[in-house]
């Protein structure tokens, strides 16, 4: 009868909290695309403080950088809506536009949309996405970082 014991150390499961009765769904949503900049969410994310467990749900916000974090709580600080274009938002569009522009000059300006190929249609919300992202972390990376 040797020292070895084969009895494995299991943890018990955490105690259900009395704001949050039942499981506890993992800290970061998988399919979430970022609050600011619509890219692929990387474990930033934001709640409202002020609202209870749970309603806060309700408020929680997920990003791909630390640079659209800031952004978004420079916004939520002020009062701001995400829904509505920001000053940033808006100060994107041209750059979409000129980036969307010689796309459309091949494809034909007064071609339906209707009619545009399955190629065409994703080159062109290709290009518009990422022509957005790319403005709006150059404009992110030029203002001021809250901290």
């Amino acid at each position: 009868e040797g020292g070895v014991s084969h009895v494995a150390q299991v943890s018990s499961p955490p105690a259900e909290a009395a704001d949050r009765p039942g499981f506890d769904r993992l800290w970061h949503p998988r399919p979430v695309l970022c609050a600011v900049c619509t890219s692929r969410t990387r474990g930033f994310g934001w709640f409202d403080p002020h609202r209870l467990r749970p309603t806060r749900t309700q408020t929680r916000r997920w990003f791909c950088s630390m640079g659209c974090q800031a952004a978004f709580t420079r916004k939520a600080k002020k009062g701001l809506s995400m829904v509505d274009f920001t000053e940033e938002e808006t100060q994107a569009l041209p750059a979409v536009m000129r980036a969307l522009a010689p796309e459309m000059e091949r494809i034909g300006w007064d071609r339906p949309l209707g009619q545009l190929t399955q190629n065409d249609m994703h080159r062109l919300i290709v290009t518009t996405v990422e022509a957005f992202r790319a403005e709006m972390a150059e404009i992110a990376s030029q203002s001021e970082i809250p901290f």
